[in-house]
């Protein structure tokens, strides 16, 4: 049995925070704004693993509310969404991500971001797409915004 995921997050941008993409700290002059570590990435693929497997989402499981969440590394959240789906005998076929960002620019950074999302969820890097397009008029707020569709298998 395949099942398929949805998942999307946005953060905007907030001066003296790190940015976090896929787990990697990147090098830019603003993080995201967010609760945890913002990491858009890992939030869209933790909310579309949840999303297959018939789960709560990332905001009831991690409400933004509980201060043991705050400033938290977002591998938390996705190391639970893993621990869920393989306790219902799920596997991940692949995930494919899209990045929607003016700045930083993904395609230099683009296969650091793979290998450890792969690594991450352990999974092949063949397993793992991930692209990044530009804003063209979507978000009025400078940002970043991730979608990310994944399909799991019945093992």
């Amino acid at each position: 049995m395949f099942r398929v995921g949805f998942g999307f997050d946005a953060h905007p941008f907030e001066e003296g925070k790190p940015l976090i993409l896929a787990g990697v700290r990147v090098d830019f002059p603003k993080g995201l704004r967010g609760h945890s570590d913002g990491d858009v990435v890992l939030h869209s693929i933790t909310d579309a693993l949840l999303s297959a497997i018939g789960e709560q989402d990332i905001g009831q499981l991690f409400p933004d509310t509980d201060p043991r969440w705050k400033n938290a590394d977002s591998a938390i959240f996705l190391k639970t969404a893993l621990e869920k789906l393989h306790q219902k005998g799920y596997r991940i076929v692949n995930v494919d991500c899209t990045l929607v960002a003016n700045q930083p620019k993904i395609a230099p950074i683009k296969e650091r971001l793979i290998e450890n999302l792969a690594k991450l969820l352990g999974v092949e890097r063949e397993q793992v797409s991930l692209k990044g397009k530009r804003r063209e008029g979507f978000c009025q707020e400078e940002g970043i915004a991730c979608f990310c569709v994944v399909l799991v298998q019945r093992y």
